[in-house]
This record gives C-alpha cells, sequence and structure tokens, in this order.
C-alpha cells in the first residue's frame, strides 16, 4: 500500500475500487462492450448521460481521442455540470418529474439506439426516468451507478420508488461508499476525497475497449477518433466523421 499521508491513503482507496470493480463487474463490462458493438453493427446511436459530477463520466467518452466517434452526449439543459447559476439548481432539477421525458421526446434517440446512463446514487426522478422511457422506446440501457444506495436503504426520490439500476438492460456497479468520501481525518467534521469520477470513468472507457474488441473480432473497424495533436489526426477524424455523419450528433 501507499504511503500514510492523506493523498497516499485517497491512491490506496481509489485503487482498491478500481481492483474490486476489475474483478467484480468483468462479467457486466463484456456484456456492456458486447451490446455497444451490437448496437454499432446494427447501424444504432450511441448515447451517454449523467447529471451532476456524474456528467463527467459521460462527458469523458464523447468526442474523445482513442473514443468512439459513434458516442453522443445526451444533454439535460442545467444539469450537466456546475456551470449553471446557482449550482445547486442542478441538483434540484434532478429531483423534478417529467424532465427526462421531455429531453427524450425532442431528442434524436430512436428504437435500436443505445443510452449510458451515469447516476452514483441512481436515487433521483432524472436519471430513472431516463431509464424507464428510454427501454420503452426500444432503447438498450446500461447503468452506471452504486448498487451501495439502493442496498443500504437510501430512499429512491422517484414515484414508483425504484432506482436506475431496476430499469436497465446492463449494471455497472461502481462499489462507491454512500456519500461518495474515501476519508476522514482527526480534526475534520465532514469525510472528503470523493473517488466516483476515478471509477465512473474507469468504467466508461473498460466498456469502450471491450466494445472496440468485440468489433475488432467480428472483422468491423471500430470508428475511433485520434488525437488531433498527433500528425495526420485531424485528417483521420474527418474522415471517420464523414463515414458516420448520421449517427454523429454532436457537430450540428
Amino acid at each position: 500500500m501507499g504511503e500514510s499521508t492523506l493523498a497516499g491513503q485517497f491512491f490506496d482507496a481509489a485503487i482498491g475500487l478500481l481492483e474490486r470493480v476489475r474483478d467484480e463487474e468483468a462479467a457486466s463490462i463484456a456484456a456492456a462492450g458486447t451490446a455497444i458493438a451490437d448496437t454499432v453493427a446494427a447501424g444504432g446511436r450511441l448515447f451517454a448521460f449523467g447529471a451532476g459530477h456524474s456528467s463527467l463520466a459521460a462527458q469523458e467518452v464523447v468526442y474523445r481521442a482513442g473514443g468512439l466517434a459513434l458516442m453522443n452526449l445526451l444533454a439535460v439543459p442545467g444539469v450537466v455540470g456546475v456551470d449553471v447559476m446557482p449550482a445547486t439548481l442542478g441538483s434540484a432539477l434532478e429531483r423534478v418529474d417529467g424532465l427526462a421525458s421531455a429531453v427524450l421526446d425532442t431528442s434524436p434517440v430512436r428504437s435500436g439506439d443505445l443510452l449510458i446512463i451515469v447516476s452514483l446514487s441512481g436515487r433521483n426522478a432524472l436519471p430513472v426516468e431516463m431509464a424507464m422511457n428510454a427501454r420503452a422506446l426500444g432503447l438498450s440501457v446500461i447503468g452506471v451507478t452504486s448498487v451501495a444506495y439502493a442496498a443500504g436503504g437510501t430512499p429512491s426520490r422517484h414515484a414508483s420508488g425504484t432506482y436506475l439500476k431496476d430499469h436497465c438492460d446492463i449494471v455497472l456497479d461502481s462499489k462507491i461508499a454512500i456519500g461518495d468520501a474515501e476519508l476522514t481525518a482527526e480534526g475534520v467534521a465532514a469525510p472528503f476525497a470523493p473517488a466516483s469520477t476515478v471509477v465512473t470513468s474507469a468504467l466508461m472507457q473498460a466498456t469502450m475497449a471491450a466494445a472496440v474488441g468485440e468489433l475488432a473480432g467480428r472483422g468491423i473497424e471500430p470508428p475511433l477518433l485520434r488525437s488531433g495533436n498527433v500528425d495526420g489526426g485531424h485528417e483521420w477524424n474527418g474522415r471517420v466523421m464523414s463515414e458516420y455523419a448520421d449517427r454523429i450528433f454532436y457537430r450540428r
């Protein structure tokens, strides 16, 4: 293990969580990679959604060097970051019934597409409703969440009393403890050092890697983006974006 400084303790905690996720979620990650590959091969489109800090993991795989060009961000105004003012409005919007339905109805999603929903607690109305409605529209849904919230009795904020995990085709459990803070220290009143962004981002990238491997194994060229800071990157990306223009929405 690392040194006993608080910084070292955080690295140890994050590494421990990453090892747990790698070992315990391997089958689910493989299944999620297969589902993404199935969608790509069938001509479907890929979307990712997250609210608040969970949106960081969704954004991690959109228009990303080394990432799948077909992954689009399903944005809900006011909840995709902390840039909305006041920042607390984003948290309030996550609890609004009907918002997810309105977003899906006005988005480009259609039957046969795939949506990844990232929500640490999985308890708020927005991600629960998003998953329910997306499946009703014929989308495959992958949920990235911490099952600990539901298992620990943290009440759902959706009218159904259910959680994100209850409305997904595949669930990736981030293993993050309730409260999302890995450390405590003498003289510090609140726990601190959240690890959810590290772990959920790793889950997302592991899933993308599984999808790339699955596509390649089928003889399908994975539609990947290259870094624009590498010679030839812009030309490569232009070709990929042109070839898949009808399935990329972040350029419109």
